[in-house]
C-alpha cells in the first residue's frame, strides 16, 4: 500500500520532528489507526517533500521524525492558470479538485453576468479557505508536492486584465480551433463560464483580451465538467499527458 501522504506548512529538515496539524492527526490516529514507526510522506504545499516515521502518536498529538528531504514531482510543464466562474455546492468543489489532478497552476473563482453565487466579507473568507483546502486534499490524493494557489474571487473584468500568458482560451462554442496551431507554450489562461454560460458582452471582452475560443464538442458540459475535459485537452496538446 502507498505511503499516507500529508500536508505540513512547515519547514522539512531531516531529522526534525514535525507536528501533524489537527485534521491530518486525527486522519492518521483515528481513521487510518496508524502506530509509531508507520512511514509517511510529507510535503509542505511549495513544491519539496519528505520520508518521514510516525515517532508520537497520540489523541490530541502526533508526531514525525523526517528522514530524507527531496524535491517532489508531479507538476506538469504547463502552468494553468483556471478563471472558473463560481457554482453552488460541491459543483465548484469537484472542479477544483480535478483541475488540480490534472495540473492547474492555480485558480480564480470568477463573479459573472449570469453566475447566481454572491459572496461578501467572512463569507468570502471561510469559502476561499474551503476551497484552498480542496487543493490541498487533492495534492494529497495524485501525488503533488505544489499546492495551487486559490485566489480570493474577482470580476470577470479584472482577472481579464492581469493576464498575460502564452496561451488564453474561453469556452465557447465556435468552429475556430487556432489554437491547436501554437507551437510549444508553457502557460495559459482557461476561462470557464457557469451554467448559464457567458453573456455575450463577457464573450467580447474575452477576445479583447486576446483569448481564443475553445469549443468541446456538440454536447453541452456542465461548469464542473467543462474544466476537466478542457485541461485534459491542454494537458495533451502542451503538457505532459
Amino acid at each position: 500500500m502507498a505511503n499516507t501522504r500529508i500536508h505540513v506548512a512547515a519547514g522539512l529538515v531531516a531529522g526534525g520532528d514535525v507536528v501533524l496539524p489537527e485534521g491530518a492527526a486525527r486522519h492518521v490516529a483515528l481513521v487510518l489507526r496508524l502506530r509509531e514507526g508507520a512511514r509517511l510522506i510529507l510535503f509542505d504545499g511549495a513544491g519539496r517533500e519528505a520520508d518521514a516515521t510516525l515517532s508520537e502518536v497520540g489523541r490530541k498529538r502526533v508526531v514525525a521524525t523526517v528522514e530524507s528531504v527531496r524535491q517532489g514531482g508531479g507538476e506538469s510543464p504547463l502552468a494553468v492558470h483556471l478563471g472558473q466562474a463560481i457554482s453552488k455546492g460541491d459543483r465548484m468543489d469537484y472542479a477544483i479538485q480535478k483541475a488540480v489532478e490534472l495540473g492547474v497552476a492555480a485558480i480564480t473563482p470568477l463573479y459573472v453576468e449570469h453566475g447566481d453565487v454572491r459572496l461578501k466579507g467572512d463569507r468570502e473568507a471561510k469559502k476561499v479557505a474551503h476551497w484552498q483546502g480542496v487543493a490541498t486534499s487533492a495534492c494529497e490524493q495524485c501525488g503533488r508536492a505544489t499546492v495551487p494557489l486559490v485566489h480570493p474571487p474577482q470580476t470577470l473584468a479584472a482577472w481579464l486584465s492581469a493576464r498575460d500568458e502564452a496561451l488564453r482560451l474561453v469556452l465557447h462554442p465556435a468552429t475556430d480551433d487556432s489554437w491547436r496551431q501554437h507551437a510549444a507554450i508553457d502557460s495559459a489562461a482557461l476561462l470557464i463560464g457557469p451554467e448559464g454560460g457567458l453573456s455575450d458582452a463577457e464573450v467580447e471582452a474575452a477576445r479583447r483580451a486576446d483569448f481564443l475560443p475553445l469549443t468541446l464538442g456538440p454536447r453541452i458540459l456542465r461548469t464542473e465538467t467543462a474544466p476537466v475535459v478542457a485541461l485534459t485537452l491542454l494537458q495533451h496538446h502542451f503538457g505532459d499527458l
